[in-house]
């Protein structure tokens, strides 16, 4: 559990280069196009809250914190107008863009600390996993409360 936490503290003291990061490539993805319709400060505040405090939400807050922040971003990002398939995408990169930094900061001193990463790999695959569900969540109940039309993968609608 010793280099879960010391992980956390990684992700958390880089968090506004791993939100820059992260910014430039959903601004530059073909899959996420329509991220243009939110303000690229908004976007980066709410990425560098995800990973400042990524580490209350893995050891300690839990799902409910969870559950609630991301039916917010759902919520959010249907008024604004992103498909939803984009939406997941964006979660999608969230991940992958905090993969290529830990693999860049690789701290493994030893073999026995590979358990530790593992167990901290498993933490961080719930997250995202709960999060993908939740934004949609949110995102289908704005739908449902304007009576929108699913949108497809182009974001158009059907």
């Amino acid at each position: 559990m010793m280099l879960a936490y010391r992980l956390v503290r990684l992700i958390e003291t880089h968090a506004d280069v791993l939100a820059s990061s992260l910014l430039h490539k959903v601004q530059s993805s073909k899959f996420t196009t329509e991220y243009r319709n939110v303000p690229p400060e908004e976007l980066k505040q709410r990425v560098y809250e995800i990973y400042r405090h990524l580490g209350d939400w893995l050891l300690g807050e839990g799902q409910s914190v969870i559950e609630k922040r991301y039916v917010e971003i759902g919520a959010r990002r249907a008024h604004q107008q992103v498909p939803l398939s984009q939406l997941t995408w964006a979660i999608i990169l969230t991940k992958e863009n905090l993969w290529e930094f830990l693999k860049q900061e690789s701290i493994l001193d030893r073999p026995v600390e590979i358990f530790g990463e593992l167990e901290m790999l498993q933490l961080l695959e719930q997250f995202f996993d709960r999060a993908i569900y939740y934004a949609g969540v949110g995102y289908e109940r704005v739908a449902a409360a304007h009576a929108w039309p699913e949108m497809s993968l182009a974001g158009q609608t059907r």
